[in-house]
């Protein structure tokens, strides 16, 4: 955020670039000579007086500089440029995920071999993505798409989910339905019959919460 100090600043720093006094500066953009004296930067009851906007668009416009670098003036240059990066959350591909020690029993990321990727939303501990292989859930999900997926959430009825089973299968599908004993999976892809899975057959279920499209 820009302080009072940090824009008078900016526009002297500009100034000294120009080899201009302030005043020459505000002439050149045909502004009152005094518009940038120091004895304006303050009123006589104490208040902050700024620069007008279109007042700094004629200095930039008259020394034809940028906007970039008229805040590289101001020291607030490099307080933009250092803004937190983009979350990531731990990458795998589903077939891999089908092997032994990428994951705990609750369905949690675990051991090496995961990748990084960007999220673009707020994240929440413990997410992760999965890169989607085979067309089961075309054309929702295609060869090649990441979905995000949240150990934590709870999964209901026609929700997106991943499901892992005790053999190491590892499949994106549709909660269609779920009892204490069984679970049925549907696929988008009409070429797909759906699943009855037995629960004691399932190591754990995570919800959809973001795809790549």
């Amino acid at each position: 955020m820009l302080s009072h100090r940090a824009v008078w600043d900016g526009i002297d720093a500009l100034a000294r670039r120009q080899r201009l006094s302030v005043s020459a500066l505000a002439k050149l953009a045909g502004l009152d000579a005094t518009a940038f004296n120091v004895s304006k930067r303050i009123s006589k009851d104490g208040r902050e007086r700024w620069p007008s906007t279109e007042s700094l668009a004629k200095i930039l416009e008259a020394t034809g500089e940028g906007f970039d670098t008229f805040l590289a003036g101001t020291g607030a240059f490099m307080q933009m440029a250092e803004r937190p990066s983009a979350p990531t959350v731990p990458l795998l591909g589903l077939a891999q995920a089908g092997s032994g020690g990428f994951f705990d029993s609750a369905g949690f990321p675990a051991g090496q071999g995961w990748e990084e990727v960007a999220l673009p939303m707020p994240g929440e501990g413990g997410i992760y993505a999965l890169e989607v292989q085979g067309d089961s859930m075309e054309p929702l999900y295609r060869e090649g798409d990441r979905i995000v997926v949240s150990p934590t959430e709870q999964v209901r009825r026609g929700d997106r989910v991943v499901v892992k089973t005790r053999d190491g299968e590892v499949m994106a599908k549709i909660l269609a339905r779920q009892t204490a004993k069984q679970i049925e999976l549907h696929s988008i892809n009409p070429a797909y019959e759906p699943r009855l899975i037995e629960t004691a057959e399932i190591e754990w279920i995570a919800r959809i919460i973001w795809a790549s499209q």
